[in-house]
């Protein structure tokens, strides 16, 4: 990703509500059912992030979650990306 569409990204994401995340977490097999405990404020599908990759595996589509878990801001990847 180059930096003009890494700052579009970035832009959409935050007019999105993803603000200042301190945690970043990948849920995928094993980790899954973290998802159960997070307060979620916001969710948005990889396929509408701009210049966001696309999954390569129909069950690995997934999405980006923002919200909190014991007490801090999280962003959260829902699944994974084949191509990552």
């Amino acid at each position: 990703m180059k930096k003009q569409q890494l700052q579009e990204t970035t832009n959409f994401l935050k007019l999105k509500g993803f603000q200042n995340p301190e945690i970043g977490i990948v849920l995928g097999t094993g980790l899954g059912q973290l998802i159960n405990e997070i307060v979620i404020e916001q969710e948005i599908p990889y396929k509408d992030i701009p210049h966001f990759p696309k999954a390569t595996v129909e069950f690995h589509s997934g999405k980006l979650v923002y919200g909190s878990l014991s007490g801090k801001k999280i962003g959260c990847h829902v699944w994974k990306i084949s191509s990552l």
